[in-house]
């Protein structure tokens, strides 16, 4: 076996351990935003903590595993291509400088590739097999433009540009069931929003599942699966051009989002190339909100190969 066959399934199974305690460590009980707690509960050694410490204690040797090896054969093999790579490259100390960023700082924004990067996109998915699931009508006006547009090869950039029909799908897909429920974000001055004076330093949360709902943002059928409410594009959907907040707004919205609509518009339709699906009757619509927006008991499906 070459080296480069270990080092790929090294890096495979430590993604697959990586992946499998990220999701044991989301599936803790989550506190809604009404429950009331001492800011001095995440200290205390509950079995909770205990568990939660356990788990970050594993994904952090793992990082530093991975982050040392780069750092070991950077003269010969420099720091990688991958986001990991790029960062540690752009830190990394010149003329006897500090590094940018801390061993701890690196490791965060790992775990950040880890949670952006898959828990949100995955959800994504999921969320849209299921309403499509519901909506076989939109199932098949979907693909009919992407059999129209792609055929039954590999669809291209090019190709899934073309899709509109599926881009208004995956954007109500994300209005009323957004991977990320609530986003946070912290004064860095006095100012005032609508009025309201908010002092420096004032954790604001914005819960976008509520704001993603609200008539008066979108209509009175802001409840209602309705994808042609963006046949204009996401500024003129609702009655506010960043009414749509699932990749967040302004300077500090995902810099993902992008690459993730390409990724659904791509998933999306190699599965409608290839299969029909329903829900199973097992299902049971429980919506979750672990994080990350999830259904509580899965999604069981029923698929049907259009091969056959």
């Amino acid at each position: 076996m070459s080296s480069l066959t270990r080092h790929s399934e090294a890096a495979t199974n430590r993604g697959k351990r990586s992946s499998w305690r990220r999701g044991s460590s989301n599936s803790l009980p989550f506190p809604p935003y009404s429950t009331c707690k001492s800011q001095h509960s995440g200290y205390l050694p509950t079995e909770k903590n205990l568990k939660i410490w356990k788990l970050d204690k594993e994904v952090r040797t793992m990082l530093m595993n991975i982050i040392k090896g780069r750092l070991a054969t950077k003269d010969t093999m420099g720091y990688g291509s991958d986001l990991l790579g790029l960062m540690l490259e752009a830190c990394a100390p010149e003329d006897g400088q500090n590094p940018l960023l801390s061993m701890d700082e690196i490791i965060d924004e790992c775990k950040t590739f880890f949670f952006a990067g898959h828990d949100t996109s995955s959800h994504l998915l999921t969320w849209t097999m299921f309403l499509l699931s519901t909506h076989p009508e939109w199932q098949e006006k979907l693909r009919e433009e992407v059999l129209r547009e792609c055929g039954n090869g590999v669809p291209t950039g090019d190709m899934l540009n073309k899709l509109q029909l599926v881009n208004m799908f995956l954007l109500e897909t994300l209005r009323l069931y957004a991977p990320v429920s609530a986003i946070q974000r912290k004064a860095g001055s006095d100012l005032e929003v609508g009025g309201i004076k908010v002092p420096e330093g004032t954790v604001l949360t914005i819960p976008i599942a509520t704001v993603h709902r609200d008539k008066e943002v979108w209509g009175e059928d802001a409840n209602e699966f309705k994808p042609t409410r963006f046949e204009n594009g996401v500024t003129r959907a609702g009655k506010h051009p960043n009414a749509l907040l699932s990749f967040s707004s302004g300077p500090r919205s995902c810099i993902g989002q992008n690459f993730a609509m390409i990724e659904a518009k791509a998933v999306i339709a190699v599965i409608l190339q290839r299969f029909s699906f329903s829900l199973s009757p097992k299902y049971v619509h429980a919506p979750m909100d672990v994080i990350t927006l999830r259904p509580k008991f899965g999604l069981p499906m029923i698929l049907k190969s259009l091969e056959m």
